[in-house]
């Protein structure tokens, strides 16, 4: 069934990675992508712009708008909503997926660097959500999505890389606050976030070059997990923190191995995934 077909979705951080993971898999059942990223130019480590992903999302059955937006400036991303509400005639699903990482402790980060985190990931996804609201307000079956993890306030999440977890948990508040606010509305609000590493241009640069690209997971097990999510009543599943393995074994999943090449216990973990969140018994068969 094409559940999203005719749906406009506002993704941010859509070049490549998640983001266009996740565009495209909408874009198969005939979804708008309204394609927010800075990503103008190609990059020398960062493969792909909005313009090409723009180009694959259409190759797969969707239609494509890119804009170029930076969400630390709240004019433009004003803009860019604007432009999609111009063009398709409205806004169904918001995926806050921009996100900035540096993984080091308090003394070795650079301000600027903090500020940056700060401004994309917690600020950037509050500013994103509020532009989209009230266009969701008035859709169907309103989605905001965060690639964000669970609350687990363990402090080992925090020694090693406080500015980033308090970045990044800036977007899970978002959900915990706004499902709360918007429940009444029907618009849902959840986190999604991987069990392990996940392929994409940029694990391999922050966290280990092309050895951790063999032991990370795809980046279509979040399409598909945030497909399921998507595609759920709005206002009967809202305000949860899912984890990728988890919703899809839930929902049916029972061969991971499309997913990596790497066999379950040789993948990497990702951060943030609580302790008594274990992995569903299908996943560890591959």
């Amino acid at each position: 069934m094409d559940h999203l077909k005719n749906k406009t979705l506002f993704v941010s951080g859509a070049s490549r990675g998640i983001g266009l993971a996740i565009s495209k898999r909408a874009a198969k059942d005939g979804a708008n992508i309204i394609l927010a990223a800075k990503t103008a130019e190609p990059h020398p480590k960062l493969p792909g712009t909005i313009y090409t992903a723009a180009e694959e999302i259409k190759e797969v059955g969707g239609q494509a708008l890119p804009v170029i937006c930076d969400i630390r400036d709240e004019e433009r991303v004003n803009e860019a909503v604007k432009k999609g509400i111009d063009h398709f005639g409205g806004i169904d699903i918001c995926i806050n997926n921009a996100s900035a990482i540096q993984l080091t402790g308090t003394l070795q980060t650079d301000i600027k660097r903090y500020d940056l985190m700060h401004q994309i990931n917690s600020r950037g996804t509050f500013v994103v959500s509020k532009a989209c609201l009230p266009h969701l307000l008035k859709s169907e079956n309103p989605h905001i999505l965060n690639i964000s993890p669970p609350l687990d306030m363990s402090p080992k999440w925090f020694g090693p890389h406080v500015a980033y977890t308090m970045a990044k948990f800036g977007m899970s508040l978002c959900v915990l606050g706004m499902a709360e606010e918007f429940k009444e509305q029907g618009v849902a609000v959840n986190a999604l976030w991987p069990r392990t590493a996940i392929a994409t241009a940029a694990v391999k640069n922050a966290l280990g070059g092309e050895n951790i690209m063999n032991i990370s997971r795809t980046a279509e097990i979040m399409a598909d997990a945030a497909y399921v999510i998507l595609t759920k009543t709005s206002k009967e599943f809202t305000g949860n923190f899912c984890i990728d393995d988890n919703l899809l074994a839930e929902n049916g999943v029972t061969d991971f191995s499309i997913y990596a090449k790497a066999p379950f216990d040789k993948l990497a973990p990702d951060f943030f995934v609580p302790e008594d969140l274990p992995p569903p018994k299908a996943a560890l068969k591959n």
